[in-house]
């Protein structure tokens, strides 16, 4: 059982970094005996944070109760945490936010970016235990446990941010409730125990999501505001890799009727739209495993269909051009991210989420890898300014 300032710590439910299991670190306390973890009843509602590096954080249990795994990363944004909550492109991660009081807001009907969430888990310093905002419908803490979210709250999430940007992302797991004290069989688990569960999920690298968060099915957006009933200006096929709600309500009230397939559309289906433009989205992942949408992303150009993309999509367009995708450290997250368009020098403050990106020369145009250049010369048209990150392409 735990001993001393151990016993201590989960007794006060004071914010700490309980210990790296393989030795102290920086003065916070030492579990590195990994003795069983006490089923004290006090501990009903404590939550650890467990990184596959073997760093601990002590918390309170936040949402649901029980045990998630996942890449951690975190999120820069000081607002929209129910956007970052309900993006698909969240999928099989733990989500940290950088902004120290979250939730004051609650939930509401209209800034969900799907019908769920699709984080796998929460990490907050203080949620905050009242709601006022007159959109608002319930709590965020309500919703969490709604949908079965494992969160964790009071833990120093500026500490463990800054680890994540020195060390980079990795695995990680919430555990709280009896998921914690004991196993499977009944008897007590060790802090060794946790962490190796920790480590035997998979990597974020290698792995293909998009089909577990595409639509099922087609549908359409018509044209809206200014535009609604009105014959449409454009008409964009969307193939939904993890697309965000708001992305073809965007494209609909600039008078575009968009049409959103799965992820296994057809080159056939597309033309049979007779689209103006075609639309690869955001979504999670890696995308050196987007074999099969590369492959569809390359019949689009053989066919002379103007294309455009974001985030996964934008990546995808690379591999489809040749360019090779590679991991970022700690990747780019948040709402406040510099981006500056080479064409004109203009910097805009855009919102990101990815964990990839594409490795290709900047400077002047070179002819695209794949094909012996058949897809002509590529340019980089945009990079991010905080680490030089490319951001966009173009192809003439």
């Amino acid at each position: 059982m735990l001993r001393g300032s151990d016993a201590w710590l989960l007794s006060t439910g004071l914010t700490s970094v309980v210990s790296n299991i393989h030795g102290n670190q920086g003065g916070s306390v030492n579990l590195k005996d990994t003795n069983a973890i006490t089923s004290d009843s006090r501990f009903s509602n404590r939550a650890l944070l467990i990184l596959e590096d073997g760093e601990v954080y002590l918390g309170r249990s936040f949402g649901a109760v029980g045990t998630t795994i996942g890449e951690i990363v975190f999120s820069t944004g000081m607002t929209g945490y129910q956007e970052t909550l309900t993006d698909p492109s969240y999928a099989r991660q733990i989500v940290v936010q950088t902004f120290p009081h979250i939730g004051n807001t609650g939930v509401n009907d209209q800034d969900g970016e799907s019908d769920r969430i699709w984080v796998a888990g929460y990490a907050v310093r203080e949620p905050s235990p009242n709601v006022s905002n007159w959109r608002a419908r319930g709590s965020l803490h309500d919703q969490l446990v709604d949908q079965g979210i494992v969160g964790i709250s009071h833990i120093d999430t500026r500490r463990l941010v800054r680890h994540l940007r020195s060390a980079g992302v990795m695995r990680a797991g919430i555990f709280s409730g009896p998921d914690i004290m004991l196993n499977d069989g009944g008897m007590p688990r060790t802090m060794q125990e946790l962490l190796d569960e920790v480590r035997s999920a998979p990597q974020m690298s290698g792995s293909h999501l998009t089909g577990e968060v595409s639509t099922d099915g087609s549908y359409i957006v018509e044209p809206v505001g200014d535009h609604e009933g009105k014959e449409p200006v454009c008409t964009v096929a969307a193939v939904d890799l993890g697309i965000k709600s708001m992305t073809p309500y965007r494209l609909a009230e600039r008078g575009c009727r968009v049409h959103v397939l799965p992820v296994d559309a057809t080159i056939e289906e597309i033309r049979a739209l007779g689209p103006d433009g075609v639309f690869f989205s955001n979504g999670p992942g890696d995308p050196s495993t987007a074999n099969e949408e590369v492959s569809l992303l390359r019949q689009v150009l053989d066919a002379g269909l103007p294309f455009f993309g974001i985030c996964l999509g934008n990546q995808l367009l690379g591999r489809a051009l040749g360019f090779d995708t590679y991991k970022l450290k700690f990747g780019h997250r948040g709402i406040n991210q510099p981006v500056m368009d080479l064409t004109t020098g203009k910097v805009e403050i855009t919102a990101h989420n990815h964990g990839f990106a594409v490795d290709a020369p900047k400077g002047e145009p070179v002819p695209a890898p794949y094909g012996d250049g058949r897809y002509g010369r590529v340019r980089v048209s945009h990079i991010d300014l905080n680490d030089d990150v490319v951001e966009g392409l173009g192809v003439p």
